[in-house]
């Protein structure tokens, strides 16, 4: 089968990837999981989409590199076609709308096999819990979310399906094989 997307909605938790370092870790009574993806902390719940893409990289030429970009720039036409500017920054993995980060992504691989995904932050109740920790180990980073960058209330139930014809295109132009 070709590539498939788990989305979900996690309750408070913020996930530690492989390069978490002991002092990164929250003291704030929210649980902290430790995730065999790469990069070091972040968030998940309430107020964003998340996405866990399951894909067989040996169908696309093993090249993870060439992976992440076309989920980052999956996030950026979904981002697109709400109105929101957004855009990678050399050097950093991610998402962002000038220098405010909207998405978060951490790939793990077994096998030739991508796992883990993507964050994307929808609304504001999203963004406080960042403030307990660096984003995936980025110095002053500051969170931002589409209903704080959109010039229109954000639109209810299509952005799972957005997201999904955007990420089925990108992959069909990217990885297609006859």
């Amino acid at each position: 089968i070709g590539p498939q997307v788990l989305f979900v909605q996690h309750p408070p938790v913020y996930t530690a990837g492989k390069r978490t370092e002991p002092q990164e870790r929250p003291q704030d009574g929210t649980p902290v999981v430790d995730v065999d993806r790469g990069g070091k902390i972040t968030y998940h719940g309430p107020g964003q989409l998340v996405g866990y893409p399951i894909t067989d990289l040996n169908r696309c030429g093993r090249d993870l590199h060439r992976y992440v970009t076309t989920l980052e720039n999956t996030l950026i036409e979904t981002c697109a076609r709400f109105g929101v500017q957004a855009r990678i920054r050399e050097g950093l993995v991610g998402v962002w709308v000038e220098n405010r980060k909207i998405a978060s992504i951490g790939v793990g691989v077994k096998k030739w096999i991508a796992m883990h995904g993507f964050a994307l932050n929808i609304t504001r109740k999203s963004l406080p819990p960042f403030l307990a920790i660096t984003p995936c180990g980025i110095q002053g980073v500051q969170m931002t979310c589409l209903e704080d960058e959109m010039f229109s209330p954000l639109p209810e139930g299509n952005l799972l399906k957005c997201f999904g014809d955007v990420f089925a295109a990108l992959w069909e132009e990217k990885f297609h094989r006859d």
